[in-house]
């Protein structure tokens, strides 16, 4: 049976240990957040490939998935698109929020002002988007309601 002392000492080394835990965990979430795909693809080149052509080249690709996705689909099911597209929309609008308000949150740093201004007009286009896709689709559906 332990000792009052050897009890609270293990109360200590316990909590000592849960403190480097939690330092250690803290330390691989900061390295997990910092791990960007260009970054990864330049150095399993070797610094052969440049993080932006990377990127560039992900966005392209996204373009061009883009396109096939919405033009294969059937003229019955735009409305049930039309509103996945408001759902991806409602994303983009909270990634601009966040680049547009990165200067209210201080932990954040200040971001450059092109991010923000970028960040601005992907909020305008989205929210047009958003409200623009939520007026169509209520035209579309007054079209099946009965008149009477």
């Amino acid at each position: 049976m332990a000792t009052p002392e050897q009890a609270m000492q293990q109360v200590r080394d316990a909590q000592e240990a849960l403190r480097v835990g939690i330092a250690k965990g803290q330390a691989a979430l900061d390295a997990l957040q910092s791990v960007d795909a260009g970054l990864v693809a330049h150095a399993a080149t070797g610094g052969v490939v440049d993080p932006f052509v990377f990127r560039f080249a992900i966005f392209v690709l996204a373009i061009f998935v883009g396109y096939y996705v919405v033009w294969s689909v059937t003229p019955a099911l735009h409305t049930p698109l039309m509103s996945v597209t408001n759902a991806i929309s409602s994303v983009i609008v909270v990634g601009a929020l966040l680049a547009v308000g990165v200067s209210a949150a201080p932990a954040l740093g200040d971001g450059p002002l092109w991010a923000r201004v970028l960040g601005f007009f992907a909020l305008i286009f989205a929210s047009v988007n958003i409200f623009g896709g939520f007026l169509v689709t209520e035209r579309m559906l007054a079209m099946y309601k009965k008149k009477g």
